[in-house]
């Protein structure tokens, strides 16, 4: 089984509907989607990871007109959010493609920065891994519209992950901070100076690596019963 993760970027910015409603603020974002899909009458469903006040995003999913009923769940600026919406936008289109080429997703489904801090805010895109045959890989890919770039970030063979191991990308990632010296005390680098060498923004490495040691203390914790 071949995979390809991928970063897709939408030239009008816009990626998902109830995405662009947390989008507007500073006080909590969208990190991944755990998973969507399309229910009845042409309603969808999605499972969201929240990072922020999670009381402003109950506010925030009450007052979005793309919503029908929602749930949100979590302490410590960390949650998640079960959302019933009328629309998901763009990704709708990515779906179909996906599900017309015989393509299954591995979720999550993450939001990644792709370019540097504007006043603040860095542009968006989705991060996705696929899986088929290399076939029906490259069939899909051919397939987006005008409108959304890719970039390939790896593509190979697939070996599934179990729970408490780092997915590819946040092995690249801890192996540059354990290199450049991030886990030494004093610390030899920072979230800024790996955030300028992987392309990201120190936001989002901050929130890679507690992914990353979160996994590994669990590991650990579970190794050691």
């Amino acid at each position: 089984m071949r995979y390809a993760t991928v970063v897709l970027t939408w030239a009008d910015g816009r990626v998902n509907t109830i995405d662009d409603t947390f989008a507007r603020s500073d006080a909590v974002a969208i990190d991944a989607v755990r998973y969507l899909s399309p229910v009845h009458e042409g309603r969808f469903v999605e499972l969201f990871e929240l990072r922020g006040d999670l009381e402003h995003a109950r506010a925030l999913l009450a007052d979005s007109a793309e919503t029908i009923e929602y749930d949100v769940a979590g302490a410590d600026g960390r949650g998640l959010a079960y959302v019933q919406c009328r629309s998901i936008g763009p990704v709708s289109e990515l779906l179909a493609i996906l599900q017309e080429h015989d393509i299954v997703l591995d979720w999550p489904m993450e939001f990644v920065d792709t370019g540097p801090a504007v006043d603040g805010d860095a542009d968006r895109g989705l991060e996705v891994t696929a899986l088929g045959t290399s076939r029906a890989i490259k069939r899909a890919a051919a397939a987006l519209p005008a409108g959304v770039d890719l970039e390939l970030r790896r593509l190979g063979e697939y070996e599934p992950a179990t729970a408490h191991e780092l997915t590819e990308r946040q092995r690249e990632i801890f192996q540059l901070a354990h290199s450049e010296g991030y886990y030494d005390v004093p610390r030899g680098t920072t979230h800024r100076e790996l955030a300028t060498t992987l392309g990201l923004s120190p936001a989002t490495v901050g929130e890679h690596l507690q992914r990353i040691e979160a996994k590994l203390a669990a590991s650990y914790a579970s190794s050691n019963r």
